[in-house]
């Protein structure tokens, strides 16, 4: 292996000789690709192919990459790649200026050419372009790999995330399709009065989620600043401005671990809605996913991990203590005693190791180690416990609990969505019971916003609030199994 490795690095280097070499020459007969500031097309590959009845014959200017070099001789077949695809180009020495086919046979597969020519059919019945003039407008100094596509080491794929794209159709297609539903997201939110806002990126306090954040420093006000765990905060001061319907996609920082579905800074969207509660978001999420589902797949059956996805509007709704009873079998509506509650879902191998002895957090343990991993088709988990919902509005029926939902797909948590808190004193005091957590070493717990109390005390209206995870959204929608293959330059270790 480690021979093939030295032979494999040899000839890259022996490649890269070779091109540096054309683009001297080039450079010394006053050619120089690189001071070439444009060239005009009018035409892509895609539009040729759709067209093509009423294009054949017309004259035409196609640009992009060489992906393929054929023939012999006088006459030349070369593949075009440009950002709708690929189409065939044809080259005869005899249609064209004898110096500049000369000059294109030079070129090497991963050169960016501006070709002018004519659409037509080769015998063989393939759509192309026969080229009349071709120049150079980029020189590509190191070879494209042959197959890419088939490389096993992902990592490179990630590091080198312009070369995959290049090769990789599916790659293309899976980041064009992720623009294509947030672009549906807004389009859908907009439909309905909603307002796109931006807020902060760097903080002066880490809030509106359990996540231990990244630390800054500001140098001109010579404090540190915490890039935001979440959009939450102030686009609720914005709801006390009076904006009722209000929301954000942005980029959130975490500093917690990486595995396939966490990356250190990911994409959300969260809304607020004034005068609604956690069931008109349950509408929202299910009419997002669902819809972008039909609109851009053209189904409600997606494939995703080895399951096949139904998201179908009408998706299933089920309260935590529900979910518990019916996967775990533990019933907590009969239980009222933190210490009988602990008790009971450790009977059932269930760990409470470093946990507080609640009957609240009892719960949610059972249902974050045995019920979650069983939820495959959409599932709105609603009612959570109030220690694990710091933002939440109580329930009126049971206090312990809050309105809130997390919707579930396949394992996976894509919303989470709540009757926001809009009791200031209440906030307040589960703000206390986070700093007394973070004073026991919880650095992932929150901290006191006074500010954000103080809004509060204006007045926050009933409020419905919701973050929808836009990486995992593609995943399912594009079947990738690792949130790095939906994020065009995830978070990678630097090399030694």
């Amino acid at each position: 292996m480690a021979e093939q490795m030295k032979n494999q690095e040899q000839e890259l280097s022996e490649q890269r000789k070779v091109r540096r070499e054309k683009l001297a020459e080039l450079q010394k007969a006053g050619q120089d690709p690189f001071q070439i500031t444009r060239f005009v097309r009018d035409a892509l590959s895609q539009e040729i192919k759709d067209h093509f009845d009423e294009m054949e014959g017309k004259p035409v200017k196609v640009a992009g990459r060489l992906m393929s070099k054929r023939g012999m001789g006088k006459v030349s077949f070369c593949d075009l790649q440009d950002r709708a695809g690929r189409i065939q180009l044809y080259a005869r020495q005899d249609e064209m200026d004898e110096a500049v086919y000369k000059k294109f046979k030079k070129f090497d597969i991963g050169d960016i050419v501006g070709v002018e020519g004519e659409v037509f059919r080769t015998q063989r019945g393939e759509m192309s372009v026969r080229a009349k003039n071709i120049t150079l407008l980029s020189k590509s100094l190191l070879p494209l790999p042959e197959k890419f596509h088939g490389l096993q080491d992902k990592e490179l794929r990630y590091r080198q995330r312009y070369v995959d794209l290049i090769m990789n159709e599916d790659v293309r297609r899976t980041f064009q399709l992720r623009t294509a539903f947030i672009k549906h997201v807004r389009a859908y939110l907009d439909q309905r009065d909603y307002l796109e806002v931006e807020t902060p990126v760097l903080n002066t306090i880490s809030g509106g989620a359990t996540a231990r954040p990244f630390i800054t420093h500001h140098n001109t006000l010579g404090i540190d600043m915490y890039m935001r765990i979440a959009t939450e905060l102030p686009l609720k001061r914005l709801t006390v401005g009076g904006f009722e319907r209000v929301y954000e996609i942005g980029r959130i920082f975490r500093n917690e671990g990486m595995d396939p579905k966490h990356n250190p800074e990911f994409t959300t969207i969260e809304l607020y809605e004034a005068y609604a509660d956690f069931h008109d978001m349950m509408d929202i999420a299910e009419g997002i996913l669902s819809s972008a589902a039909k609109d851009l797949l053209g189904s409600y059956q997606v494939e995703w991990l080895n399951e096949t996805i139904d998201l179908t509007p009408g998706w299933k709704r089920l309260t935590m203590i529900d979910a518990v009873k019916q996967y775990v079998g533990i019933d907590f509506d009969t239980i009222s005693d933190d210490e009988e509650a602990c008790k009971a879902v450790e009977a059932k191998g269930i760990d409470m190791d470093g946990c507080e002895r609640t009957w609240g957090t009892a719960l949610y343990e059972a249902f974050d180690q045995r019920v979650e991993e069983k939820l495959i088709q959409p599932t709105f988990i609603t009612m959570y416990p109030v220690e694990v919902s710091p933002l939440t509005k109580r329930s009126p029926a049971d206090p312990r609990l809050t309105e809130r939902f997390e919707l579930f797909i396949n394992h996976a948590e894509f919303a989470n969505a709540f009757s926001e808190l809009n009791d200031p004193i209440d906030q307040r005091g589960r703000f206390e019971h986070e700093i007394a957590l973070r004073e026991m070493g919880n650095d992932e717990a929150g901290m006191m916003d006074e500010d954000y109390i103080t809004a509060m005390e204006y007045g926050l209206p009933p409020t419905g609030g919701m973050g929808i995870g836009i990486d995992r959204c593609v995943m399912l929608l594009t079947n990738s199994d690792s949130i790095r293959d939906v994020i065009l330059f995830p978070t990678m270790k630097p090399v030694d």
